[in-house]
Order: structure tokens, then sequence, then C-alpha cells
């Protein structure tokens, strides 16, 4: 196999200046992973490897292993006898964290070194932009820029009405119209896609994610369906996997993206418009219910901002707080917050005490 230009893998000069402190070994990027063995591209061509003992003895948590798009230093940049070795996880520039299968409250990540992240929604009944909302405080607090790419337009009798409103809501964010009907119909997106970028796309099943993937490969590499009769689709690709396109960038589809919770997310991108009138409110602690001088309600009644937009904000919040925590520790906190006026838990406690005495 020919030699590869690292930079064509995405490898800048801030992660060729990390490298260097590790004398004798060689770069590499994580293209795929089957449970404990990782396809690597290196600048002599593709190669198998696996972490040292060490690796995995030091490994605080899963976040802490190579992932679907990491760069890593091995031992060998060629295939040899036997699997390379990969001895550093290069630092991250964006990672897409979901929770661990089971109970434990560890973290993996899904997919990182992402520079765009395109979050497709279907112009049909998929259409829903209290979902966009969360789709885009999980995609700001991982690093990437998101991109709102709206498809199969062609399906939409209300495509300015549908335009205006996930505008409104994808602050700071671009907005794209696309089609599958026509050759040209993923266009758009092509301004985005340049040499040595990664991309990837999240969104609903069946809002045309593997359509737009395929043409941008240039064949049927991976499976599509439409859309249920319930309007969920189905999903269609079975593992993580980076792609190297024909005109240059990197492309990932991925099961695990579907799959992201409200782990974290940046409520300050994603709701800006509330983060900004949040710090005109009167009191710092407003809950924008019913204190006087809240400015977030004000810009509901003047018309400014939506009842359900506030109702999403709070919802995401909420999520992203109790995110990891078992029922116990829920109920703790949320019993901490009622009684947080009157000196939290200890008295919540001598308050339960006194109503059974009472009994």
């Amino acid at each position: 196999m020919n030699s590869i230009n690292m930079k064509t893998l995405g490898f800048t000069d801030r992660l060729a200046a990390e490298s260097t402190l590790y004398n004798g070994l060689y770069v590499g990027r994580v293209f795929s992973q089957a449970k404990d063995l990782y396809k690597v591209m290196s600048e002599g061509g593709e190669l198998m490897a696996e972490v040292t003992g060490k690796f995995r003895f030091e490994a605080k948590t899963l976040s802490d292993f190579p992932a679907v798009g990491d760069f890593v230093m091995l031992d060998r940049d060629v295939s040899a006898t036997g699997n390379a070795i990969i001895h550093h996880v290069l630092s991250r520039k964006s990672a897409f964290i979901r929770k661990a299968a089971g109970t434990s409250n560890d973290e993996q990540v899904v997919a990182s070194n992402i520079d765009t992240i395109f979050i497709c929604m279907s112009l049909n009944n998929d259409f829903n932009l209290r979902r966009l909302e969360r789709y885009l405080s999980i995609a700001w607090v991982s690093g990437a820029v998101p991109v709102v790419v709206l498809t199969k337009s062609d399906l939409s009798d209300e495509l300015e009405q549908q335009l205006r409103e996930a505008n409104s809501v994808a602050l700071g964010a671009d907005v794209l119209v696309t089609t599958a009907m026509s050759e040209d119909g993923y266009s758009q997106i092509m301004p985005y896609i340049k040499d040595g970028r990664t991309i990837a796309f999240i969104g609903s099943s069946g809002a045309g994610k593997s359509t737009l993937i395929n043409r941008l490969i240039g064949g049927e590499r991976l499976d599509t369906n439409g859309l249920r009769n319930d309007d969920k689709g189905r999903h269609t690709t079975t593992r993580r996997e980076l792609v190297l396109l024909k005109n240059g960038g990197i492309v990932i589809d991925t099961p695990g993206m579907r799959e992201l919770g409200i782990e974290s997310a940046n409520l300050s991108k994603a709701f800006s418009d509330i983060d900004e009138l949040a710090s005109m409110c009167k009191f710092r602690d407003c809950t924008h219910a019913k204190e006087p001088g809240c400015a977030v309600q004000k810009a509901i009644c003047a018309g400014k901002l939506s009842v359900e937009r506030l109702l999403s904000y709070q919802k995401i919040k909420k999520e992203a707080k109790y995110n990891g925590l078992d029922f116990k520790q829920i109920e703790t906190m949320k019993l901490n917050e009622m009684f947080g006026g009157v000196g939290g838990m200890k008295n919540a406690r001598k308050f339960a005490k006194g109503n059974h005495r009472g009994r």
C-alpha cells in the first residue's frame, strides 16, 4: 500500500508537536474498532493494533481507551508479525461521549476529533424543534461545530415556515436544506467537507444520514431504509468507522452517535438567547417562574421567546444535572433542592420524623 500523508487524515501541527514527546513511536489514527482490536491508519498504511497491558492497567475510565477518530502513538507504522501496540492516545480536540452500558456511571467516547457535526432532521413528520435543541446541546459540548441539515425537502409543504423555526433555535449554527431526490441534492454540505477535516452525522433514524453519506462516498456503502409507519425508521449502521472521501475529508457514521444522552450539555450555546436574557433578570438565582423583574418571562409576554423553548431549556438542564446518578442520589438531590432554604437534608429528615410522630 502506498504511504499516506497524515495531514489528509486530520493530523494537525498541534498534534505533531504533542507527538514529539514520545520518542521512537509512530502516529496513527483509529479508523474502526472491534472489541479490543483497532484498525489504524499510519504513514505506512493500514494495520491492526491493541493497547499494552500497562495501558490497560493505568486506564482509570473507559474514556481513557482509544476510540474511533483518535490519534495514537504506536510501536510501528507498517504491518508486521502480530498486532501493533498502542502506547498513548493524543489529546482530543472534540469528543462525543455516552454513558457506558451497565450500572456503572463510567463514560465511553463514541467518536473523537470531529470538526463538523451535521444534525440531520427530516422535513416530514420527524421535524421536531425540541429534539433539534437536544441535538444542538450535545453537539456544542463535544467541541465540534454543528450544522443543521434539513433533509427530504421534497416532502415538505411548509418549507419556509420550518426553515424559520429551525433558524430560531439553531443559534450560532448554519441551517441547510437538502433533498436526496436530485443528483446535486446534497451540494449544500460540500463546502464544509475539506481535505483533512472530519465530519459526522447525527439525527433521527430515517432522516437520510446514510443516503447523504452514500452520495459523499459515491456508492451504496451503507444500507438505507426509509421511515416506518411510526416515522421512527430503522437503524442501518452496525459499527463505527471512518471513511476517506475521494474528494478529501473523512466521514464517520456510527450507531453509537444515536445513543448519545445528555451526559453534559452546552446550554449557554444551544440556548444563548435564554442565557443572555437570564443575565438581565433582577435576581441572580432567578428560576424564570414568577419572580419580579424576570427578563425571560418579560420576553415571553412580549412574544420574543416561546414558552415551549423555555420548557425545553429547563428539561434538558434538569436531565444534565441528574444524569449518571442512581435513584437514591436523585431523590437526595431533589430533597436538598426542596429544603434548600431551610437547611437541606438535615431539616428534611427532621420534618419527616416530626410528621411520623404526629400520626
